[in-house]
This record gives C-alpha cells, structure tokens and sequence, in this order.
C-alpha cells in the first residue's frame, strides 16, 4: 500500500492548506468549544480525557460533550437521556453519560457544526469535542492534540500504510499536545528527547501523561478491591491497544486468558455465549458499557476504572481555564 502513501498526502494537505488559508469556511462560536483528537488512527486516550476536563471542570460550568457516536444505530442529532443506549449514541458518550448525567450534556452529531448549534439551545458554558481534530468545519478555540508514548505521531506515516489520518504539518493546530500512556518513571532527560522530535512552536505547551488505574474493580452492583482479584479470570477487550491493561495486571501477577477484539467491537451472540462460560470476566469500562446490558453476564462482569494522570496538571489546568475565559 505504501504507492498510495503520496495520493493520501496530497488529498489531505490540499485540504488542510484550503481551511488554513479560508479558502474553505471555518466556523467559530460565542461559546467556547475545546477539541481533544489526534492524528493517528484511535488509541491514543481522548475518552479518559474528556473525562479529566469534565471532572476539572464540572463544578464551574455547565458543560456538554460532542462526539460523532461512532458505529451508533441512529442518524443525525441525538442528545443523551434515560432511554438512550449504546446502540443510539455509541459506547463512549454512553459512558459519558453514564458517569456524569447530572453534571453534562452528553449529544451526538457527525456534523459537528449542526451538533454545537443544536447544543447552544440548552446554554452550555463549554462544549467538549470528542475526537474532531481533523473536522475543520469547526474552529475550536482550544485544540488539544493526543499522541501515545510507544506510537508517537513523528515517528509514523499516513494511511493507508501507516496510522496518520494527515500529515504531521497538522500537529502544528494544536495549542496544547500530550505524549498520553507514559511509563510511571519516564524521566526529565527523556522528556527533552521527546519534546525535541516534537519541535512545539512557540504557541504549543507539551505535557506527559500516564494512566492511574483504580485500586477497586466494578461490576453493576457492587465493587471490590483489585488486590482481590484472584488469577484465573478472563480479560476481555475491544479497544484500540490493550497493551497498557495487560502490562499492567501482569505486573500485579495475575495469570489471566485474554479475549482481544476490534475497536468498538459489537459483541455478537456467539461472543455472548462464549463469555457465559467464563468464570470471571474483566473489561475494560469502554467494554463494560456494551456487555453489561446482558443479564447472563452480570454477577460475572467487572471493569477496572481509569484515569489520567498529568506531569504539570496545574499548569495543564490553569491553559484550559484560560481558553475558556478567553
């Protein structure tokens, strides 16, 4: 596929340099919008943090997230409520949903501009965009670009050979970059080493972020303490790279079977009664959104909570604030 690497380069630079110069409209609104995306093709941790912005940012503002609610069964604008489910407006703005319906707007749109301008009739302070960095339809005010330590977007080449969904140049839209799924004991020097392959313009801050994985494990009713997990269990995932999961638990000394799916896989009846006879199942909270409407699963099924965890967060923190007040 590598002979096609220069046709998507050029189909995706002629298009990036049309918005850059206004040859094609990009649209910007009264209320501040926040982008969180990346250039590679998924994986990169853009669900834990329109969670860490939610969480940062809750208890000051009204706020509301837009995603596109990939592989969802319906069309158009959907804005989250007690009826809705993962069919309707995909796993994670189910997730959202599901963890801070009190606190958020959670909507669906995979035209970004009618889902912002639908969500302006309910008042929101902040809008949230889940994954729209190369939707540039729309002009965030803040652009908040995601690349993983083992996979960083420098380092990598466009589609269809490579995992680039444009070309690098396209990192330089972003106001704010994160190097997501660091190891605990990344040090300074190797920090500098990064930030130089980045080459941050002047208006670009770098940040290093690692995932904090809970101390309790959860099911739908109860919750227990993960140093209780017994070896034997089966893990089962469908995300984009699992290896930081699985690194994990193995460095707790569990002895676990893994069940590797796609990406927002949709779990069929063969996978359902596959999982039946598992004793213990594991999953991912992505995962556990789309299992945990079967009733055969229940007393079986836990999800292991995630967070990130940022370098500077004060510093991390104090830019949002500011891009919003702007």
């Amino acid at each position: 596929m590598l002979p096609f690497v220069p046709i998507y380069f050029l189909v995706t630079w002629l298009r990036n340099t049309l918005y850059d110069f206004g040859w094609k409209p990009s649209k910007s609104y009264s209320v501040p919008v926040v982008c969180v995306g990346n250039l590679s093709v998924g994986g990169t941790g853009k669900t834990p943090m329109i969670e860490y912005l939610i969480r940062l940012l809750k208890h000051e503002y009204k706020i509301a997230t837009l995603s596109r609610g990939y592989k969802r069964k319906t069309k158009g604008f959907q804005l989250a409520d007690e009826t809705c489910t993962v069919a309707s407006i995909g796993d994670e703005p189910f997730q959202f949903y599901n963890k801070f319906k009190s606190d958020v707007l959670v909507a669906v749109d995979a035209n970004r501009q009618n889902g912002i301008e639908q969500l302006q009739e309910h008042d929101p302070d902040v809008i949230l965009l889940d994954d729209a960095f190369q939707h540039r339809k729309v002009k965030a005010g803040l652009n908040i670009l995601l690349t993983t330590y083992n996979a960083p977007y420098f380092k990598d080449i466009l589609l269809p050979t490579g995992n680039l969904r444009e070309p690098r140049s396209g990192a330089k839209r972003a106001q704010i970059i994160v190097v997501t799924k660091c190891p605990h004991d990344l040090n300074t020097l190797e920090k500098k080493r990064i930030i130089e392959q980045i080459k941050p313009e002047a208006h670009q801050a770098v940040f290093f972020s690692s995932i904090a994985y809970a101390e309790q494990i959860c099911s739908v009713s109860e919750s227990m303490a993960l140093h209780d997990l017994k070896s034997g269990f089966t893990l089962v995932t469908g995300i984009a790279n699992p290896t930081s999961l699985i690194e994990f638990l193995k460095a707790k000394q569990f002895n676990f079977d893994h069940l590797n799916f796609q990406d927002h896989h949709e779990f069929s009846e063969v996978d359902i009664v596959l999982l039946e006879q598992k004793e213990m199942i594991l999953t991912t909270e992505k995962d556990f959104m789309r299992l945990k409407q079967y009733e055969t699963l229940k007393d079986k099924l836990y999800y292991l909570p995630i967070q990130v965890k940022l370098d500077y967060p004060n510093k991390f923190n104090a830019l949002i604030e500011k891009a919003i007040k702007r």
